[in-house]
Formats: structure tokens, sequence, C-alpha cells
């Protein structure tokens, strides 16, 4: 499944916006120590991964000093870089002098790694003498993916695509194969033999041809909910929304089945008669269970959302 997205992490922040605030001012006290005593703190990486740049302002707003990076594939563009740029303009730094405790930014896109961050501010005021501020970026989606536990899951989602991958690709070799048949079977309806040997080929065909549809639907629901989209495996929406999708595509091949035993049973081979009446009955029985699954489910999320607005409004 893909990283998270930019609306699911704002989402996420705005649940925990306590909870990381007050892990970024510990992570902002660990900084501040190093600063005091001159050390290199990007040992910190290891125990904070979302951590991108680290620096710090005078009381104008003016970087001291280049950016501290603390990942490794921009280090070469961010590290040595940023002394003395004008930073006042910036709402943190015109925030920090308003009120002088930690202030954080709302999530935007960062100009230096594209990625999603918060930015958070501190003023150093007390250990200089003069006004002086540090501030750091983080990775709002590797934030949260660490406040709640999902690192180890997001480290192997190349693995679990990979897995997918090779699914789906068989998935869709098949579907090919199928298609190899159906084409190879209207030809010979076609060019080779006359219906009137087999009345039920057309049938035959349909039937290849509805199975290929139904594999194929199989496959890329597959690869749209695994790989390419992503999947909050914290929400019971995703889940809901992954068991809706592959029970609709049973539905719509054992609809169109059934509907092709009916036929046959139309043509009087009256033996098919109640297969396809036991399969209309299967999918009416699993259109049902779906909507009250979908009911239920809806329900129940909408009822936990509610719980928690009222939990933090109290």
């Amino acid at each position: 499944m893909a990283r998270m997205s930019y609306i699911s992490s704002v989402e996420r922040y705005q649940e925990y916006q306590t909870v990381i605030h007050d892990l970024l001012d510990s992570v902002l006290a660990s900084l501040e120590d190093g600063v005091k005593k001159q050390q290199d703190n990007r040992y910190l990486i290891a125990q904070y991964p979302f951590l991108e740049l680290q620096y710090c302002l005078d009381k104008n707003g003016v970087q001291l000093g280049n950016n501290v990076c603390f990942k490794r594939q921009y280090m070469k563009t961010l590290n040595n870089r940023g002394d003395s740029q004008d930073l006042s303009e910036r709402p943190y730094f015109q925030g920090i002098q308003q009120q002088q405790h930690t202030r954080f930014t709302p999530p935007y896109i960062s100009i230096a790694t594209n990625h999603l961050c918060i930015s958070a501010i501190k003023s150093l005021h007390a250990s200089y003498g003069e006004n002086r501020y540090l501030v750091i970026d983080v990775c709002l989606t590797q934030l949260i993916e660490f406040i709640m536990g999902d690192r180890t899951r997001a480290t192997m989602t190349p693995f679990f695509k990979a897995g997918y991958g090779i699914i789906v690709s068989c998935l869709f070799i098949l579907v090919l194969f199928l298609l190899g048949r159906v084409f190879g079977d209207i030809y010979s309806l076609l060019f080779v033999r006359s219906i009137e040997n087999d009345p039920l080929e057309p049938f035959t065909i349909i039937i290849f041809i509805t199975l290929a549809l139904a594999i194929f639907d199989l496959g890329k629901t597959i690869l749209e909910e695994e790989i390419l989209m992503h999947k909050d495996i914290f929400r019971h929406s995703s889940t809901r929304r992954t068991i809706t999708r592959f029970i609709s595509t049973i539905l719509i091949a054992v609809s169109i089945e059934a509907l092709l035993t009916m036929f046959k049973a139309a043509l009087g081979q009256s033996q098919y008669l109640l297969p396809a009446i036991y399969m209309m009955l299967a999918v009416v029985g699993l259109l049902i269970a779906l909507a009250i699954y979908v009911y239920l489910g809806a329900k129940a999320e909408t009822l936990l959302l509610s719980a928690q607005r009222n939990k933090k409004g109290h």
C-alpha cells in the first residue's frame, strides 16, 4: 500500500495534536541541551526518524549558521546552506515573539523537501543573554507513523507491495490466457464450425469472458487497494471499503453466471433451472448481507468518531 495521504496525515495530526506537540517539546529540549553543550545532535535521527532540519535564528529572524539536515538523501542539498537567510516573515517567528512558549506551525508543504511537514520553534534567550530561537522541521507522515507505532509495518511496505505485485501479475496473466481462449473460440465459431452444431457454444464463450472480467476486477482491486492506495489499518472504514469491493466483484461474477445458467435452462436444458435459481438467491443473500455490513460498519464508525470528539471536548 502507498504511504499515508496528505488528507489522512492532516486528519491524524488534528486527532493527536496534543500528543504530537508534547513529543516535539521533548525533542526540542534534547536539541536545546545539545546546542548548549555544542554537541552534534544527529544521533537523534536513530530515535526520532521524522526529524528533517534543525537551525537557529537570532532576535531579528536571521538564521545563525547552516542547516543541520537529519535526512541522508537531502544532506547534499540542504547541509552547509541557509546561513544568514532572513526568516523574519515566517508566521512561526512572528508568533514566538508575541508568546514565548513553544510555537507550532499548521501542516504545510516544505520547500526544502517537498514533504508535508510542521515546524516547531523554541526560544533560547535564557541561555545566551539575548533572544535566539531553535527551529526544527519534521516530516508529518513519519511523525504520525512514529506515535502510532506503525514504523515497522511502514518499513515492510516494499515487501508487501512486491508480494501483492506478484499475485496481481499472475491474475492478469490468467486473464490474458482466458481472453486468448475466447478469441480462439470466436474465430472457430465464425470461420470453422457452424453454430447449428452446438447452439450453447456462445454461452461457453460468455462464461470465459465473465471469468476473465471477474479475475481482472479482482486483480484491479488488489492493485488499487494494496499497492497504489494508502490503507489506514487503524480506521475501520479502510477495511470496510476493501471488503465491500471484493464482495462486489464476487456479486457481479455470480450474477452473470446465474443469468447465463438461466438462459441455458430457457433453451431447453431444464437441469440448469434449479442451479440458476439457487445462484440468484445467493446473489440476493450476498446483497442483503453486504448492505447490512456496510450500514452497521458506517454506523459504528460514526458512533466511535462522535465519542472521540466528545472526549476531546471534555
